[in-house]
C-alpha cells in the first residue's frame, strides 16, 4: 500500500481556500501513486476554529466542502479528510472518502479540556461502533488525534477488530521538544497494538499555537519508516506491507489475552474497494528527516509564527522598534527570516538617555539584515509631553512616570506608522520581563504580534548567538549580545536596577509559572529566598498587563495566555 500524508497549513475559516488545497494535494497524491491519503484534524475548516463552531452556517459548509472535495478528486484512491460533522450533535471527524462521496465517519471519542483545549466546549464525543476499512485488502483503523494518546480503546479495539495499520489525523501543538514525545508515544501505541501506524499532523500558526508538523510512519515494531520535515508543509509518500504484521501477531500471546478479557469490539468493516494496480515507478526512497536540536526548532518556530502571523492576517510588512538592545535585534532578525528584508521596517526612536552606543547598534543591525531604517528622536514629544503635565505634576519629583511617557510615545510613532502604511507592530518584550511586569502598557507593549512572549531573556542571548552562527556572519553585533541589558529610560539605568540577574530570575521563573511551585516549595529547593520572594510578587501583579498583551507564539508546555489562566483579582500568594 503507498500512503500519502498531506501535512497541510490550513486557514482558520477560509473553507473555500482550504478545500483548494486539499484537492491541490490530492492530485499531487495521485501523480505519486497513492492508495490512501491522510490529512490533519479539521483541516476542512483550520484549527482551532473556535467559536465559529456555534454558527450553525459555518458548519453547513464545512460539510457541504467535504462533499465537494470528495465529488471532485477521490475516484480512485481514498482520503482521510478531517472535519466538524453535525449527526444529531456535533462531531469533531474524520470523513473517509472514495468513489466520489463520503463512505464513512469516524468520530473522536477523547475530546481534550486541558492546557490548550477546549473541545468540550464545542464536540460531543463519538460513541457507538467504530469503523474499520478494508483498502483492497489491508484493514485501516482510523483515529482523530487524542485518541491515539489514549492507551486503550480505540486504537487497542480497532487492532482486535484485525486492523493492520492504525491511521491518526491530529493538529498537535507545539512546544519545544514536543515533536520527540510525541513520536515515542506512538513507537508505544504501535507497539502495543502490534499495528503499522501512519500519523498526519497539522503544520502552520494561528495566533497563540504553532503546529509543528512531523509527520510519521512507523512499522508494528516501532521503526521510522518516512518521517516529514518539521515546520513545513510536505507531501510524505511511503510505501508499507502491513500485512507483515498478521505473522508477528500469531506468535504475540498478549492480544488473545486481551481480546479474551474485552470481549468483541464493536466494528463496522467498510470495503472501499481493490486498490489501483501498482505502477512502474518501483518503492520511493523513503523520507526520514532528522530532527532539530533545541535552537534550531526555536528558530523555525518563531519564523514560521511570524510569517504566519503576518501573511493569514493580510498584512504585507512589519515594523519593529529597535533600540540597540538584544531583544529587539533578535525580532528583527527572526522578522527578516520571516518575511525577508524587502518587507521589515526597522525604527529607532532615540531620546536623550540613548547612548552612541546603541544609536549606532541600531543602526548596524538594519545595515547586516538589509532593512529599511528610520531615525525618528522623540526629544521634542518627550518636551512637549512634559510641557503639558507641568502644571498638574508640580511639586512632584520624576519617578517612572516621565520614563513610561518615554516608553509610550515610542508606542504612538510605531502605531502611526502601522496606520499610514499597513505594517504590523511586532513587539519585542520577552518571557521574562512580561512575567514580572518589566514592560510598559501601551509602550513598547503596543503592537499586534509578540514572538518573544514565551522566550526567557536567557534564552534571547542564546538564540542571538544561534542567528549569528547560523548565518556565518554578525547578524546581530557582538555589541549587542556583550551589553547589559537596560531600557535606557533614564541616566545610568540597567535592568538589574529593578530585577534580579536573569540567571537567578529565569529558573525561578520557569519553576513558579511552568511547574507551579510555590513560594514554600521554591526556598526548600534550595533558590535563593531574596530572588524569589522579588520575583514572586511581581509576577503576580503583573497579571492585568498580561491580559493586555498582544498574541505571541507558545513556545513551552506552559505559556501565558490560553495555557495560564491566572485571575487579575486575587489576593492569593502561595
Amino acid at each position: 500500500m503507498r500512503l500519502a500524508l498531506a501535512q497541510m497549513n490550513s486557514v482558520v475559516g477560509d473553507i473555500d481556500g482550504n478545500r483548494a488545497r486539499i484537492l491541490e494535494r490530492l492530485e499531487e497524491a495521485r501523480a505519486a501513486g497513492a492508495d490512501l491519503v491522510l490529512f490533519p484534524e479539521l483541516v476542512v475548516t483550520g484549527y482551532p476554529p473556535e467559536d465559529l463552531l456555534l454558527r450553525p452556517g459555518f458548519v453547513r459548509a464545512a460539510a457541504r466542502s467535504v462533499e465537494a472535495i470528495a465529488a471532485q478528486a477521490t475516484d480512485g484512491l481514498v482520503a482521510l479528510v478531517g472535519a466538524p460533522l453535525f449527526d444529531r450533535d456535533l462531531r469533531n471527524a474524520c470523513a473517509v472518502l472514495a468513489s466520489g462521496r463520503v463512505q464513512a465517519v469516524q468520530t473522536k471519542r477523547f475530546l481534550p479540556n486541558y492546557g490548550v483545549f477546549d473541545e468540550q466546549r464545542y464536540f460531543a464525543p463519538g460513541t457507538g461502533e467504530l469503523v474499520l476499512l478494508d483498502c483492497g485488502g489491508v484493514l485501516v483503523g482510523p483515529t482523530v488525534c487524542e485518541d491515539v494518546w489514549q492507551p486503550g480503546p480505540p486504537a487497542t479495539d480497532l487492532a482486535l477488530a484485525g486492523a493492520q495499520l492504525l491511521t491518526n489525523i491530529s493538529a498537535s501543538p507545539f512546544h519545544l521538544g514536543k515533536d520527540r514525545e510525541r513520536e515515542q508515544m506512538l513507537v508505544t501505541r504501535a507497539r502495543d497494538n502490534a499495528c503499522y501506524l501512519a500519523f498526519c499532523n497539522a503544520v502552520g500558526g494561528q495566533d497563540e499555537l504553532l503546529f509543528d508538523g512531523h509527520s510519521v510512519v512507523l512499522d508494528d515494531e516501532g521503526r521510522v519508516l518516512a518521517r516529514a520535515p518539521g515546520f513545513e508543509e510536505a507531501l510524505l509518500v511511503a510505501d508499507v506491507d502491513p500485512g507483515e504484521v498478521i505473522g508477528r501477531r500469531l506468535t504475540d500471546p498478549r492480544r488473545r489475552a486481551l481480546a479474551a478479557q474485552r470481549g468483541e469490539p464493536h466494528v463496522r468493516q467498510v470495503d472501499l474497494g481493490a486498490r489501483r494496480p501498482a505502477g512502474d515507478g518501483g518503492r520511493p526512497a523513503p523520507a526520514i528527516a532528522e530532527p532539530h536540536p533545541e535552537l534550531e526548532q526555536m528558530r523555525r518556530a518563531l519564523a514560521l509564527a511570524v510569517r504566519d502571523y503576518v501573511d493569514k492576517n493580510g498584512f504585507r510588512e512589519a515594523v519593529v522598534g529597535v533600540s540597540g538592545g538584544i531583544d529587539s535585534a533578535v525580532t528583527a532578525a527572526l522578522c527578516l527570516d520571516a518575511l525577508g528584508a524587502e518587507r521589515v521596517h526597522c525604527v529607532s526612536m532615540p531620546s536623550r538617555y540613548s547612548s552612541e552606543a546603541t544609536r549606532t547598534d541600531a543602526r548596524r543591525l538594519a545595515g547586516n539584515l538589509g532593512a529599511d531604517f528610520l531615525e525618528l528622536p522623540i526629544d521634542s514629544l518627550v518636551d512637549a509631553f512634559a510641557e503639558a503635565l507641568a502644571p498638574v505634576f508640580r511639586g512632584r519629583e520624576a519617578d517612572e512616570t516621565e520614563e513610561n511617557v518615554q516608553a509610550r510615545i515610542r508606542g504612538v510613532v510605531l502605531m502611526a506608522l502601522s496606520n499610514k502604511f499597513g505594517w504590523l507592530v511586532v513587539t519585542t518584550g520577552n518571557k521574562s520581563e512580561l512575567s514580572v511586569g518589566y514592560a510598559t502598557l501601551y509602550g513598547d507593549m503596543a503592537g499586534g504580534f509578540a514572538p518573544l512572549k514565551d522566550v526567557y531573556k536567557t534564552d534571547v542571548f542564546r538564540l542571538a548567538r544561534h542567528l549569528n552562527e547560523r548565518a556565518e556572519r554578525e547578524l546581530i553585533p557582538a555589541s549587542v549580545i556583550e551589553r547589559a541589558p537596560t531600557a535606557e529610560l533614564r541616566a545610568g539605568q540597567l535592568d538589574e536596577d529593578s530585577l534580579p540577574p536573569y540567571p537567578k530570575l529565569d529558573v525561578v521563573l520557569r519553576a513558579y509559572v511552568e511547574d507551579d511551585r510555590s513560594r514554600d516549595e521554591l526556598l526548600s529547593d534550595g533558590f535563593d529566598r531574596e530572588v524569589v520572594e522579588r520575583a514572586l510578587g511581581l509576577v503576580d501583579r503583573a497579571e492585568y498587563k498580561r491580559r493586555q498583551a498582544p498574541p505571541g507564539v507558545k513556545l513551552h508546555p506552559k505559556a501565558f495566555g490560553r495555557d495560564r489562566r491566572t485571575p487579575i483579582t486575587n489576593r492569593w500568594r502561595g
